[in-house]
């Protein structure tokens, strides 16, 4: 049993870690959008920031998705359920 919680305890800070590293790229897009955002509107004309706000953006999304363990596509805890499958068959 012991072998289980310290398993659980690895997973666990994982997903603390994802955690982390989404937030500090959530607090970077919010401080250096803004600041392109600036930029833009007192050097030129063209509309650019929105370009890299929005590939950032999507990233940041799919980032978030993945710390948060969300997946519309193939549901919760798929990858798991997969594992427990296989495990479960002679043939792999």
């Amino acid at each position: 049993m012991e072998a289980h919680s310290e398993y659980k305890y690895q997973r666990a800070k994982e997903r603390v870690k994802e955690l982390k590293c989404f937030y500090t790229n959530l607090l970077a897009y919010c401080l250096v959008i803004p600041f392109l955002a600036y930029t833009n509107y007192s050097t030129t004309n063209f509309i650019w920031f929105v370009f890299p706000a929005f590939g950032w953006g999507l990233g940041l999304l799919l980032h978030g998705m993945k710390a948060t363990g969300y997946n519309p596509f193939l549901g919760n805890n798929w990858e798991e359920r997969k594992i427990r499958e296989f495990m479960g068959d002679d043939k792999f």
